[in-house]
């Protein structure tokens, strides 16, 4: 047989075609690893839930539909494609098809970002990014709608930010991207205003004789990414909800995920930051005005809410890829390069040990959302009381929304407001007694669902109108007498 032959059998491709997958499968048998941490959030139960409801009413709503104290308001259902994927997963495979799906989801943007990095720096300095990327992604690695739109994210990003560098007209191509990431998440409007950053890019490294006509394509594509946002069930609406969100205020620091990064103790954010800018700083980095402007923004979002480390961790080397590789060769990807090895039956080995992976995880008895998210036991109790409306913590929300209670508050903060939440806040830490006491009469309460941690459980405790009824390590339930 010959040589040419054999090599025509084994198959031939380049770091650039093997790398980034084999990397995304690293990723991808990570989370299945870990999967039970997948589920930690609470807003995982309303997000099936929701797709549970979408399916079963063949439509999205229009209005609330689980709260007890807000159904029937205008509310819009801004993950719906997201939620009913999940309900799907949820519906084939239980709790291990929910987490596969969402590292199936997170290894594929991994598998997008390696692939683009490759094309700008050498595997070695490409693997240094990916570890960074996932580290500074992690916290927010949750089986929730972002993930889903995560490989789209870097899809977008990564056209955009390939037309600026090599100087080419709008991808126009990518445009059903945008449709299908505002039916998947809110955070599409973060793509739209990324085109104005690189339009700005682009147009400035455009000689002058045309630049007229680069920024008339670059309008153009604007306006129609904007029209390919509106392609949803609620149409420009889908816009609205994240000024709504931010329109939260301090209602949002109630809320982990929305919090600024805490540097009372050294973590993995930390010494990404410091060890990246320390590098730039020895190296002598130089960065272009408009790659320093992103760059800044990134960090910005990052260190204003955790949930956004993965905007820097995931968008951060893209930006700063091709400057990079311009100032230092030594970490630029070689133009020609090819590297041939049996790569088809690795391939086939690999698909075989990730569908393996996939299959045994729904044998294992621990994926399921974490204890203290789930009141299973107390809910019981409470059903058996038959009390009336209820009071519940923030993360007891999700769980009732997912059995079918009306809960006082669940994770969807747009909907319920800034007033709301921060009320809702201070009645369980009991910043403010006499309110606490007239909300319990004003929304005619008649059972409480809180962690036994919660200072307005001990208050409970000693009111003679209470009584507990129930109480675990999880939750305490208390009813009006």
């Amino acid at each position: 047989m010959s040589e040419q032959t054999i090599r025509s059998t084994i198959g031939s491709f380049s770091p650039q075609t093997a790398l980034p997958w084999f990397a995304a499968a690293g990723v991808y048998l990570l989370l299945i690893a870990v999967a039970p941490r997948l589920l930690a959030d609470p807003d995982t139960y309303s997000h099936i839930a929701l797709g549970r409801w979408i399916l079963e009413h063949q439509a999205v709503p229009l209005t609330d539909p689980f709260s007890a104290t807000f159904r029937g308001a205008h509310w819009v259902a801004f993950e719906w494609l997201s939620q009913v994927i999940f309900a799907v997963a949820f519906a084939l495979g239980g709790w291990a098809g929910v987490t596969a799906l969402a590292g199936a989801a997170v290894a594929i943007a991994f598998g997008l970002l390696g692939r683009f990095l490759l094309r700008e720096l050498q595997p070695t300095a490409s693997l240094v990014a990916l570890p960074a990327g996932l580290l500074l992604t992690a916290p927010h690695i949750l089986a929730r709608p972002h993930v889903l739109a995560l490989p789209v994210l870097v899809a977008w990003i990564g056209a955009l930010v390939r037309t600026v560098d090599t100087r080419a007209s709008p991808p126009w191509l990518v445009l059903p991207l945008m449709t299908l990431w505002a039916n998947l998440h809110g955070s599409f409007t973060f793509g739209l205003a990324m085109i104005v950053p690189l339009a700005m890019e682009s147009i400035w490294r455009t000689p002058r004789s045309r630049r007229l006509d680069v920024t008339r394509l670059w309008l153009l594509f604007a306006l129609l990414a904007f029209a390919a946002a509106c392609l949803n069930p609620y149409g420009p609406e889908m816009i609205m909800v994240t000024f709504r969100t931010v329109a939260l205020g301090s209602a949002l620091s109630t809320v982990s995920e929305w919090r600024p990064q805490d540097f009372t103790h050294i973590g993995s954010y930390e010494l990404i930051i410091l060890g990246a800018f320390g590098t730039a700083l020895y190296l002598g980095v130089k960065l272009p005005l408009m790659r320093l402007l992103m760059l800044f923004g990134l960090l910005h979002l990052s260190l204003s809410q955790v949930r956004h480390a993965d905007l820097l961790g995931m968008l951060g080397p893209m930006v700063l890829a091709k400057p990079l590789a311009e100032q230092f060769a030594e970490i630029a990807a070689e133009k020609v390069r090819s590297v041939r090895f049996g790569t088809r039956p690795a391939g086939l080995l690999l698909a075989v040990l990730l569908t393996l992976t996939a299959g045994l995880s729904v044998l294992r008895p621990d994926i399921a959302p974490a204890a203290n998210i789930s009141p299973a036991a107390a809910v019981h109790a409470f059903r058996m009381a038959k009390p009336g409306t209820i009071f519940n913590d923030y993360n007891f929300g999700g769980y009732l929304d997912f059995v079918g209670i009306a809960p006082f508050i669940d994770g969807r903060a747009e909907l319920y407001g800034e007033a709301y939440v921060l009320r809702h806040a201070r009645a369980v830490a009991l910043r403010d007694v006499p309110d606490f006491l007239r909300l319990l009469d004003e929304y005619r309460i008649g059972a409480t669902l809180l962690p036994p941690a919660a200072p307005a459980v001990a208050l409970l405790d000693r009111l003679p109108d209470w009584k507990r009824i129930y109480a675990d390590n999880v939750a305490v339930v208390h009813i009006r007498r």
